[in-house]
């Protein structure tokens, strides 16, 4: 019985869970440090993490100096979350990661949240949590685990 967790970076992102017991849940990615750490740690106190998948993604040219600053900011306050409660993780690309869940969005991320909402027709699917829910369902259909 593990959790595995997606990352989906930025304001309209979010972190998702996905058990192999079936169950699933996210935490929108506006939520404050002290949420998403209290998130993880709950999750830990009910089973263990596996692992954790985080889309790797950079600034764009068309952010202006000060949104890729924060951007920058909370991509490595969400590397550092996983770090600091003891989740191994793994960057991987969104052109990876869709492709290896058929969902090659191309920047409609109506495409995602539709493969999300077949993958999880019980749950509630929004553009912030549906890449998440990916991740975390790639992590867990791989196999990753810890060597640890």
């Amino acid at each position: 019985m593990s959790l595995y967790i997606g990352v989906d970076p930025g304001k309209s992102g979010a972190i998702a869970f996905v058990s192999s017991t079936g169950s699933a849940w996210s935490i929108k990615g506006d939520s404050t440090h002290r949420d998403m750490v209290d998130a993880i740690r709950d999750a830990q106190g009910v089973q263990p993490i596996a692992f954790a998948l985080i889309e790797f993604v950079a600034s764009s040219p068309q952010m202006g100096v000060k949104s890729a600053f924060t951007f920058g900011q909370s991509y490595g306050a969400l590397e550092m979350l996983l770090t600091a409660c003891n989740v191994p993780f793994e960057r991987i690309t969104p052109r990876k990661w869709q492709d290896a869940m058929k969902c090659r969005t191309g920047g409609d991320k109506n495409i995602s949240k539709q493969r999300a909402q077949e993958l999880f027709p019980t749950m509630k699917i929004t553009h912030a949590n549906a890449d998440a829910l990916l991740l975390a369902e790639l992590a867990f259909r791989q196999g990753y685990e810890t060597n640890a």
